[in-house]
């Protein structure tokens, strides 16, 4: 970040020393900053850019910028190391062994994978799609796609078949990649039958291609009963799929297609809690900047330019970041072979056969940033891991957190039990930005329960609900200047009326702003503090109270596992119901009930006391680690959940409907 300030201040005769003077240049001169940040990272051109690197959009708008106008690049030329025996990519699954690629097989890969993909016929724009665990060979087939100008999409193996078909069902993939079996928890799933019924639904595949991370003895996996067999995909192994010698083709010499800046990279998709899933398109160009400002900059991972591998050199900087292939955080981890960084990758369940199996990589592994949920952290705690006495974690220096706020209890166990000496950054932004609006920052000090601020680049504001400006009370984020990584648009959405709804339409006509639908608070320090999604904000006795902060005190208390606060309408006005998911061996009883109540109303304040307080089995999240607060309610209600399936652990489904009649019933009582 030092090094950049310094860079753009002698290109422009500027002082951009402090952070403050260095982010408001940054808002205030939206072209020079982004051409300064290509230059500065080193992005690979095909044809440089010439002339102005940023073209504003009509007087108003958001939409409508245009991105170095003329330049080429490609995203996979920007992501491969050259040449080099390091061990670029690292693989850990539950229940199957450790695995790596240098740097030359990593290219050797991604060229035979796009071999095969031209004989499959995959050219420019064309849809791949993976239903993949988070292994290597996940980000070889993404690579290879990108290669071509061609367009990645990718969920993770536990998705049942209905969110596949929702998902890629919209995109028509010519090639699918699928995981055959996979582990989680101790539990050994096998997906072939699943992925040939979703292949059978899907327009325009041709090619099924079975990968078997966990190390299969044959290539038998393709083989199916007539029954089973595709009638219309060819099934083959990855085996077969990468080998130089098989078929009648061989791996020629990689070529990287020319790709405008804003052609598309990825599809990646909306939760899917309130309907089908949105596809919302993220470009080449952008997408490789705006990650390439975050690992190098805000969090101080790798080197500037292509990676430049020496033969038996370690990467000077591994991220591991727990994630799944149907995530946003995993593309934004991929992102970090463009820095020079190697990646670990690690499938399967973080709390099997105990929740330290991850700190344990970590150690071994030698990472330096890792990347975790709010959710793994609380479980690691209650666990009683103690992963700097177990494991040193000696290499350690940054740990990220996403998904959900990390709280100020989070904070503390990390610095108490991780290490004194990390930076832990919580980060916050999202699959519609493939990125982050609020980040670390190595230039300021860390505050438990604040995010350090904005990324550079990013003109945040808080805005009340008349759209005007605020600090030191909550209101909706909005980012009020075009950026890189806004969407290229949703996908068979031509008019964009769809995307314009979805983001600018939310304080009525006149000068747009993207409405991200987070509540937010900025700080006197210059932080921000999240306070769960706008959307599900509960407003008793209209005043709007964010979720967070309730989930701030209530899962500090001895004995909470878990919990959901949503809103029930009583009629002449809304009442917080608070479901509590409890510990083993907690005991649940009145008085319980009273201990939580009474440190809601002590920390916090009558208002934000719940009406109702009921006792759950589990809690729904989605499959990126959100609670499904709005899901709660509409259960609640009565009310069919939109989407069922992007629950991620559908039991609680069931354990949420039970509690209708109990909160009905206390509802009655307390009137």
């Amino acid at each position: 970040m030092r090094e950049f300030a310094k860079f753009a201040g002698e290109r422009h005769n500027l002082d951009l020393s402090d952070w403050e003077t260095l982010y408001r240049w940054s808002i205030g001169d939206t072209g020079a900053f982004w051409a300064d940040l290509a230059a500065f990272t080193e992005i690979s051109w095909q044809d440089a850019p010439k002339g102005a690197s940023y073209v504003a959009p009509p007087s108003g708008k958001m939409r409508g910028a245009r991105w170095f106008p003329g330049a080429t690049l490609n995203f996979a030329q920007n992501m491969i190391p050259r040449a080099g025996l390091q061990e670029v990519i690292v693989s850990h699954a539950e229940g199957g062994r450790r695995r790596f690629l240098y740097a030359s097989e990593l290219r050797e890969q991604v060229a035979a994978c796009q071999a095969s993909l031209l004989a499959a016929g995959v050219g420019k724009g064309d849809r791949v799609c993976g239903i993949l665990a988070n292994t290597q060979e996940a980000i070889v087939a993404m690579l290879a796609t990108a290669s071509l100008g061609a367009v990645w999409a990718s969920c993770s193996p536990d998705f049942g078949e209905q969110a596949v078909i929702d998902r890629f069902g919209q995109i028509a993939p010519k090639v699918l990649f699928a995981t055959t079996r996979y582990v989680y928890g101790g539990k050994s799933f096998d997906c072939r039958a699943k992925v040939r019924a979703v292949a059978r639904r899907l327009e325009g595949r041709g090619h099924v291609v079975w990968v078997d991370h966990l190390g299969s003895a044959s290539r038998d996996v393709v083989e199916a009963s007539m029954a089973d067999s595709l009638p219309v995909a060819r099934e083959v192994s990855w085996q077969d799929w990468v080998n130089p010698g098989s078929d009648a083709h061989q791996p020629e010499a990689l070529r990287f297609e020319p790709c405008a800046f804003d052609d598309p990279l990825y599809i990646l998709f909306s939760s899917g809690t309130t309907g089908v899933p949105k596809c919302i398109v993220h470009s080449v160009g952008g997408t490789l900047l705006q990650h390439k400002k975050e690992i190098l900059l805000h969090c101080d991972l790798g080197q500037r330019g292509v990676a430049r591998f020496e033969a038996h050199h370690e990467p000077s900087s591994r991220l591991l970041f727990f994630t799944t292939c149907g995530w946003m955080m995993w593309n934004w981890m991929a992102s970090a072979l463009a820095c020079g960084a190697g990646i670990v990758l690690y499938d399967g369940s973080p709390v099997a056969p105990d929740a330290s199996v991850l700190w344990g990589i970590v150690e071994r592994e030698r990472v330096t940033a890792f990347g975790l949920s709010p959710k793994f952290v609380a479980s690691c705690k209650a666990a009683g891991i103690r992963p700097r006495q177990q494991f040193g974690l000696k290499g350690l220096k940054w740990v990220l957190s996403t998904g959900a706020p990390l709280l100020a209890d989070h904070y503390e166990w990390l610095y108490s039990e991780a290490g004194k000496d990390l930076h832990v950054a919580s980060i916050s932004g999202g699959t519609d930005i493939v990125s982050c609006f609020m980040l670390g920052n190595p230039m300021r000090d860390v505050r438990i329960g604040e995010i350090q601020g904005p990324g550079l680049g990013m003109a945040i504001d808080c805005r009340d609900e008349a759209g005007n400006s605020v600090r030191g009370q909550r209101g909706e984020l909005v980012c009020t200047k075009p950026f890189v990584s806004m969407p290229v648009g949703f996908w068979n959405d031509p008019s964009g009326e769809k995307y314009a709804k979805a983001y600018f339409t939310h304080f009525g006509k006149g000068s747009e702003v993207w409405r991200h639908g987070d509540f937010v608070e900025f700080t006197k320090h210059g932080g921000v503090i999240v306070h769960g999604r706008s959307d599900a904000t509960l407003n008793p006795g209209g005043v709007r109270i964010g979720t967070a902060e309730i989930y701030r005190v209530v899962e500090r208390i001895e004995g909470v596992a878990d919990s959901v606060a949503v809103a029930v309408d009583r009629g002449d006005g809304e009442e917080i119901a608070l479901l509590v998911k409890v510990a083993p061996g907690k005991e649940w009883d009145k008085a319980f009930e009273d201990t939580i109540r009474q440190m809601i109303r002590k920390e916090l304040s009558p208002r934000h006391v719940p009406s109702v307080i009921a006792r759950t089995g589990d809690i729904p999240y989605t499959r990126s680690g959100k609670k499904m607060e709005i899901a709660v309610a509409q259960m609640l209600r009565g009310e069919p959940v939109a989407n069922l399936s992007s629950v991620a652990n559908p039991e609680s489904v069931d354990a949420v409907a039970a509690t209708r009649d109990v909160i009905f019933k206390k509802r009655m009582e307390a009137r």
